[in-house]
């Protein structure tokens, strides 16, 4: 019994050994294969990696959606509106940005966003939110209301889930695990099933062939992004709770873009319903899926071309 036991032990202690090692490997590879590409502001809770374009304004700031990372934008849509001063931001706890602690919930995001506003002296941008950068975006409107004169939302989580996506399932342990799954099985399992996650999250277009690099797909191959996303998925609905009844109070101009054909995130409840309960939203839908900054920039660089001159 002692000797089976002891098998057992080192058995274990063999097979975590090796998955903290792929872990490490991956990691190490991914951060040298999309590098940081602009500067770090300190904030209160957090050092923050933005793009700044320069350009004229207005201002646009641009918040990516979970498990993505500044380069979702800067693959295609970035070069469709060089007249705008484009700020493109990793959030708090993504791609080069980092958290003091453990991974800030939606409220305390818009707000480091707000912060990092103030420390780069913009005057009321218009803010863009993709998919959960949605959330984060609504949640300023709510919370910081003066810092922004408008919202672009694109693809965006704006109501509760009932479910899960099933893509993501496996993803959120309880909060006492998530360390020991993020250096064991959390990485080695997002590098086996990525191409498959990631054809459904693209559905029904096709994964750009450089998105891991030029898109910067490769940086969500991290245990930190294993946490951040595991954070994100268990908090998402609570914060939904508190921010779906005060829509209605929402007094800056907001613009809701969606891929007829996503499959992530249902254009209707989470598009046409938000659209109703925010006095004078409104919403546009154009072919694509849940990543229409990357496979359709063009329509949706027209479409927020429309919404920053509103």
């Amino acid at each position: 019994m002692k000797d089976t036991l002891k098998k057992a032990a080192t058995t274990t202690a063999l097979v975590g050994g090796g998955l903290a090692l792929w872990t490490a490997l991956a990691a190490s590879a991914s951060e040298a294969l999309v590098p940081a590409d602009g500067a770090f502001v300190d904030v209160p809770g957090a050092r923050l990696h933005y793009v700044d374009t320069g350009g004229d304004n207005p201002v646009i700031v641009l918040l990516h959606g979970i498990y993505g990372q500044l380069r979702n934008f800067t693959y295609a849509l970035t070069g469709q509106l060089a007249d705008h001063r484009l700020i493109v931001v990793d959030r708090p706890g993504w791609g080069h940005s980092t958290v003091e602690g453990d991974h800030p919930p939606i409220e305390t995001q818009a707000r480091m966003i707000a912060d990092l506003i103030d420390a780069l002296g913009l005057d009321r941008p218009l803010l863009v939110g993709h998919s959960m950068g949605g959330a984060v975006a609504l949640a300023m409107a709510l919370n910081q209301p003066s810092k922004i004169r408008g919202l672009a939302l694109i693809a965006p989580l704006t109501q509760r889930m009932t479910a899960m996506p099933a893509i993501f399932r496996g993803k959120a342990p309880p909060e006492a695990l998530r360390g020991l799954a993020a250096w064991t099985v959390g990485v080695p399992l997002t590098t086996l099933t990525g191409p498959a996650v990631s054809k459904q999250v693209f559905a029904p277009d096709p994964v750009p062939l450089d998105f891991g690099t030029r898109g910067g797909g490769l940086i969500a191959l991290r245990p930190s992004s294993f946490q951040a996303g595991a954070a994100e998925l268990t908090d998402a609905n609570r914060a939904l709770a508190t921010m779906v009844p005060r829509y209605g109070a929402i007094r800056l101009p907001v613009a809701i873009l969606y891929g007829r054909d996503d499959e992530l995130l249902d254009p209707v409840s989470q598009g046409d319903v938000t659209a109703g309960e925010i006095p004078g939203a409104t919403l546009t839908r154009i072919d694509g899926g849940h990543m229409i900054p990357v496979t359709h920039a063009a329509d949706t660089a027209r479409w927020l071309r429309t919404a920053a001159s509103a």
